[in-house]
């Protein structure tokens, strides 16, 4: 007995640690797998042993409260649910009843009051007992109802959550961010609410808390009430403990290219007074339980550790180990994120390793069975061949190249240029940018337009020849022609992305030379520039450097006048669903509509003027919704004529 005690207090000091390092520091010390595998282990000691100490996570929830927000403690403690891997537990879970299953949102728990119509208080989950209020930070989400046709009082819980194609351009290559989850969170818990603008933060809500007149008892009926609000609710699923197992089957394979985060299920009675009336138990309510994926683990063979560095200057390991396939999926490498998680696999090249997809997507080793720990960190950067340093942050340990001229960092910079949001250069990879940067062909940004110099050597790289270059070199000069926002971001200056770009260049009136010589005092009062990022950008246009390479790259461009554009859709509200025919994607639409002055939204609400699919006879769910709301459902082509 005495030995399982210390033991949980170990798996509870080591628990906690890892967490506070996943989700307040974006730091991760160890695998979800071997996270997973620790807790399970506690849960086991406790039930063996009955006794649970009050710092254990399976009575806590993973936050903390930060210093700097304004508290508000919750009128009742939010628990965390119960979990299971089994689908018979769900099942069983049911019983004579029905259910809804939805998905387990993987975010930022925001707990929403509403009063007369409008937003009254926004609340993190915080430590289910004391949260913090982020109502001005909530009021910047992209899909969240600042006012609703309700007068009465309402409370919602909702996670906030950034989806992964906005994860993805945001965070680059450089994985500046290890995560949807941590981005999210530090965009909630910000001090300046202009920074959680352009985060592109949504809410999904996924429970109704309390309401001043009666809701419906079924949980199905009050998402539906709650929809026609202009709320985005969670995706569900009427089950019955029969139906549930195809429909765990339905989410599993939606998994795969589902956008938004999610680490599970939840499986919750449709008959609220009945789930109510069960109460809790001392750590979990017994109306709803979570199901989290059975880990698939395929065991392979370690072959090497490749060193990605990036734009930041991290070094960055990843493991490479014979293919295996894993959830349908072809897979021979996984990302270790540090060295730190390196060295507690205690990995070896040649080792046999358990590979795994943390909830199903993302590829990471479970364990090294053979724990070798025979990896040797490199004291050179594999780019540059400048001889690194070990730097820690918060007890992680990263492998770091402080060479400010490293060409990893000027590659990524190279690609990030001539991104479609930025100079658009179309069909330039950044292979072929890292093959003419090792040929000495690329120096500084404006070597992009001389490549003619070179057209010899380039037709004849393997894989290229004529066309490709003849298409390149088209490119690139269509690129001449560009708006002075999209130029400033593609410069690559900290914090500034094309929105951010945009209100720069707004408040110069799409002046270069206004830009380039706007003072601190100015940029500060800039809606949605605070002070940290203002003294960053000017501090950039003071750099000898970057000013040499930003006159090089200005005599090479031409900017289109944006002072006359139309705003044919000003105060105009859309919806875009469906797949699309004249656009090469979704998002060259939205920024079509921003630039005549209409916004986008994700979800169908009472404010919505149109909502684009080309396909207006569907009986979408988003249709359905516009019709009953009076919303009027165009095609792209009466779009086209709209605008013309």
């Amino acid at each position: 007995m005495e030995d399982k005690i210390k033991r949980m207090k170990e798996l509870i000091e080591t628990l906690n640690y890892a967490s506070k390092m996943y989700y307040q520091e974006s730091a991760p010390i160890m695998t979800d797998y071997e996270y997973d595998k620790l807790y399970d282990e506690l849960v086991k000691l406790e039930a063996e042993t009955n006794t649970t100490f009050s710092n254990s996570p399976t009575v806590n929830v993973e936050t903390e409260v930060s210093a700097s927000l304004e508290k508000f403690e919750h009128p009742s403690p939010m628990l965390s649910l119960g979990k299971t891997k089994s689908v018979d537990d769900l099942s069983n879970f049911l019983g004579d009843k029905e259910g809804l299953l939805s998905w387990k949102l993987d975010g930022l728990t925001i707990v929403l009051t509403y009063k007369d119509g409008k937003l009254l208080r926004g609340v993190t989950r915080g430590n289910g007992v004391i949260g913090e209020v982020v109502t001005e930070n909530v009021k910047q989400f992209k899909n969240i109802p600042a006012k609703i046709p309700f007068m009465g009082e309402l409370v919602l819980r909702g996670e906030a959550i950034i989806k992964y194609s906005d994860f993805e351009k945001m965070n680059g290559d450089d994985d500046q961010f290890k995560n949807p989850r941590n981005l999210c969170s530090g965009s909630v818990r910000q001090l300046d609410s202009r920074v959680t603008a352009e985060r592109n933060v949504n809410c999904i809500i996924f429970a109704l808390i309390s309401s001043s007149e009666k809701i419906p008892n079924s949980k199905e009926e009050q998402y539906k009430w709650l929809e026609s609000l202009g709320f985005e609710c969670v995706e569900r699923h009427l089950v019955n403990k029969d139906t549930v197992y195809d429909e765990v089957e339905n989410y599993k394979h939606k998994i795969v290219d589902f956008d938004i985060p999610s680490d599970g299920l939840v499986l919750t009675y449709d008959d609220t007074a009945y789930g109510l009336s069960l109460g809790t138990t001392a750590k979990a309510p017994r109306h709803s339980i979570a199901f989290k994926w059975k880990d698939e683990t395929v065991t392979s063979t370690l072959r090497s550790i490749d060193w990605s560095a990036s734009r930041t200057g991290l070094i960055n390991p990843v493991a490479v180990f014979d293919e295996v396939e894993i959830e349908g999926t072809i897979v021979s490498r996984a990302s270790v994120h540090n060295l730190s998680i390196m060295k507690r696999l205690k990995l070896g090249i040649g080792d046999t390793v358990e590979v795994f997809k943390a909830n199903m997507i993302i590829p990471q080793i479970a364990r090294d069975i053979e724990e070798s720990n025979n990896i040797s960190i490199p004291k050179f950067c594999p780019v540059c061949n400048h001889e690194t340093n070990i730097i820690e942050n918060n007890g992680i340990e990263y492998l770091n190249c402080p060479n400010e001229f490293c060409h990893a960092k000027f590659i990524k910079k190279l690609d990030l240029f001539t991104s479609r949001n930025a100079m658009n250069i179309d069909g330039i990879s950044e292979q072929i940018l890292t093959r003419l940067f090792k040929e000495g062909m690329l120096n500084d940004y404006s070597d992009l337009y001389h490549l003619d110099r070179y057209k010899d050597k380039i037709i004849n790289f393997e894989g290229f020849g004529l066309k490709s270059y003849e298409n390149m070199v088209n490119a690139i000069n269509k690129s001449r022609k560009v708006k002075i926002a999209n130029f400033i971001y593609a410069l690559g200056i900290n914090e500034i992305g094309l929105s951010r770009a945009k209100l720069i260049c707004k408040k110069c009136n799409n002046d270069i030379n206004k830009v380039r010589s706007i003072t601190f005092e100015e940029l500060s009062q800039i809606d949605g520039v605070g002070d940290v990022i203002a003294q960053t950008f000017v501090d950039t246009f003071n750099n000898p450097d970057f000013i040499k390479s930003f006159d090089s790259i200005l005599n090479e461009v031409e900017f289109v006048d944006v002072k006359n554009e139309k705003n044919t859709l000003e105060d105009k509200v859309f919806v875009i669903t469906g797949s699309l025919e004249h656009y090469t994607n979704r998002d060259e639409l939205i920024e079509y509509i921003e630039s005549l002055g209409g916004k986008v939204i994700s979800a169908v609400s009472p404010k919505v003027n149109y909502l684009i699919n080309n396909d207006v006879n569907s009986t979408s769910t988003k249709n359905k919704k516009a019709r009953e709301l009076g919303i009027q459902i165009i095609s792209e082509e009466e779009f086209i004529e709209m605008t013309k």
